[in-house]
């Protein structure tokens, strides 16, 4: 589909939606026949396959399960170490204390480009643990160092500091039984307060990494953020990290290796506005947006029914004064995402097309005034990609967690990992321990249900790559 939108550009705009209207149709009549058909062709397929593999699929290796017996053989060995299981100790035993500390972050807000406040606190807390170094660098992320004993390696662990609400925002923190009410209290204050908790039980614990360890708060992950931060830190010439462990939000059985990549624009149109009446056949900005909107929709939902999945999502709407005015402006803000960088290009092609013909339309049909004006600005690029299954860090992460007792979820995600992911540098996301749910909403909740259990799998698998250098 995609070298067809290719070819069918040349025939210009109108023949290029006549294509994806046409296409839409012929795709939904496919549709129907599959339907149709589809339990009769799925019930050969499987009595298929079935018969020439036969007992070989139930030796075939699974996504989870197969992993190779020796990194349970590495984690085992590395629980048995006094110093580590000093360290799981200590994790249940300052649980209270990472609760104070979730407490304390919480009702500092930290809205999006505004996470100055909650940072420096983040700051002292770290330096009160004990660091070799620390400091905010230019973007603003909180960076702490902790030497290792051997190795030129550089294992960074991290959360987020920003959350989605908007300054004003009231983020205390309320209790009702065993429940905490909070706006971000976990996404992605959970994840600041593991990152602390970490640090806490190994100088406690007196146990060394090999590793050099990075402990980060990160700015800009939610919303237009747009990763600022990570864009940062990993930028040519940032500070050297061959893995990354960023720990967003709740839970203890999550793997996120898979980076979701995600284009994110602000479109407004501008015109001279004007008295409903009295300016009437003046070109309107909210009807050629709303003429976007349709052209977008038609193009986009042929194209998304298949292949890699692939959103899109009109969130946000704006402009105009009153009922009874032409607008001058209108305003809109539109999420696209996909797995394959391939197909968020080409949805991103749709998108834009679809704008500028609406535009180009509405300055045709309006009777008098100047031309309408149209600006798209990208506000938000997150680059897509994956660490392969195999690789050993993942497979560290899947062989600690079932160690724990756990079983894993491996999946895909767009967080503070997109950003290595899509270089090529070893990352995963995972849960700060407990449940909770509502996030980006003033309703958010957090329980501390196996709150400890998610940063003890935090630590073994911050350990596992990080290497202890202890022998016995």
């Amino acid at each position: 589909m995609q070298l067809e939108v290719g070819r069918t550009c040349d025939r210009g705009q109108d023949g290029f939606f006549s294509y994806l209207i046409e296409a839409h149709k012929s795709y939904q009549y496919l549709i129907n026949e599959h339907r149709r058909r589809s339990a009769g062709v799925m019930n050969l397929l499987k009595r298929t396959v079935t018969f020439f593999i036969g007992g070989a699929v139930l030796s075939a290796p699974q996504s989870v399960s197969g992993q190779d017996a020796d990194y349970e053989a590495q984690v085992a060995a590395l629980v048995a170490l006094p110093s580590v299981v000093r360290a799981l100790e200590l994790v249940e035993e300052r649980d209270a204390r990472t609760m104070a500390d979730l407490l304390e972050l919480t009702e500092i807000p930290a809205p999006p480009f505004n996470e100055d406040q909650r940072g420096e606190r983040f700051l002292e807390m770290l330096l009160d643990l004990g660091v070799d170094s620390a400091w905010t660098d230019t973007e603003g992320n909180v960076i702490a160092l902790r030497r290792g004993t051997g190795s030129d390696e550089v294992v960074a662990v991290a959360g987020h500091l920003d959350t989605v609400f908007p300054e004003g925002t009231d983020v205390t923190v309320r209790q009702r039984g065993d429940t905490l009410f909070a706006p971000g209290i976990g996404d992605d204050t959970r994840g600041l307060t593991a990152v602390l908790a970490l640090l806490r039980v190994l100088n406690e614990a007196e146990l060394q990494t090999t590793a050099d360890l990075l402990f980060i708060g990160t700015v800009g992950e939610e919303g237009i953020g747009d990763l600022r931060g990570m864009k940062h830190l990993f930028r040519e010439g940032g500070p050297k990290i061959d893995t990354f462990i960023s720990i967003d939000g709740t839970g203890h059985t999550g793997i996120t290796h898979q980076g979701l990549g995600s284009h994110r624009y602000r479109v407004t149109v501008r015109g001279p506005g004007g008295h409903s009446w009295g300016a009437f056949g003046l070109p309107n900005p909210a009807h050629a947006l709303g003429r976007a909107i349709d052209y977008f929709d038609l193009a986009a939902d042929a194209i998304t029914q298949f292949g890699p999945r692939t959103s899109y999502n009109v969130g946000r709407i704006g402009g105009g004064t009153s009922v009874n005015s032409i607008p001058f402006e209108a305003w809109m803000e539109v999420d696209m995402r996909s797995e394959s960088p391939e197909n968020l290009r080409a949805i991103d092609e749709v998108f834009q097309r679809s704008v500028r013909r609406a535009v180009e339309e509405s300055n045709t049909q309006r009777r008098d005034g100047a031309e309408l004006s149209l600006e798209m600005e990208l506000i938000g690029d997150r680059p897509s990609g994956e660490i392969s299954e195999s690789e050993p860090f993942v497979q560290q992460a899947i062989a600690v967690s079932r160690h724990l007792g756990i079983e894993p979820s491996l999946g895909r995600g767009s967080t503070d990992s997109n950003i290595p992911i899509s270089q090529g540098i070893p990352a995963i996301t995972i849960g700060g321990g407990g449940q909770g749910s509502g996030a980006h909403s003033p309703g958010e909740w957090f329980i501390n249900r196996d709150g400890a259990l998610g940063i003890q799998r935090a630590l073994l698998i911050l350990l596992a790559q990080a290497g202890t250098g202890v022998t016995s």
